[in-house]
């Protein structure tokens, strides 16, 4: 998880991790992100889908559309997110944590690392999101 107040630098932070993972790895990458902001700053290897496109709601449809993409591309091996609470559509932190644990057991089943990034203040985080940091 990459943790920030809004405007400090999450999307730039992701984008050097985008960049990292391009280099590094050999399996398939996926940026989904609600816009099109990062269009020109994404590698054309990373698969950019806008959340707008299938209209997410919710960390369930969030759930059932990741493992269905994995289900589709089992050469996945990293997804990137911006901005969880813009692509989820929950504006609140009820179910992130489930939401989060979820991505971990299933990044560790199916060998996908996940990098989210989220709004926030890192001090004011609770605990289960600083395991994540």
């Amino acid at each position: 998880v990459i943790l920030g107040a809004k405007g400090s630098g999450n999307t730039k932070e992701l984008m050097k991790r985008i960049n990292e993972a391009v280099a590094a790895e050999n399996g398939s990458l996926v940026c989904i992100e609600k816009g099109s902001d990062l269009t020109y700053d994404v590698d054309y290897r990373v698969r950019l889908i806008d959340a707008r496109d299938y209209g997410m709601e919710g960390y369930s449809f969030l759930k059932g559309f990741l493992a269905g993409l994995h289900g589709g591309n089992y050469d996945i091996s990293h997804i990137f997110i911006d901005n969880l609470a813009k692509v989820s559509g929950v504006s609140s932190g009820e179910g992130m944590e489930d939401f989060l644990s979820w991505c971990s057991a299933f990044g560790e089943k199916n060998t996908v690392h996940f990098t989210i990034a989220i709004s926030g203040d890192p001090e004011a985080a609770p605990e289960w999101i600083r395991n994540y940091l």
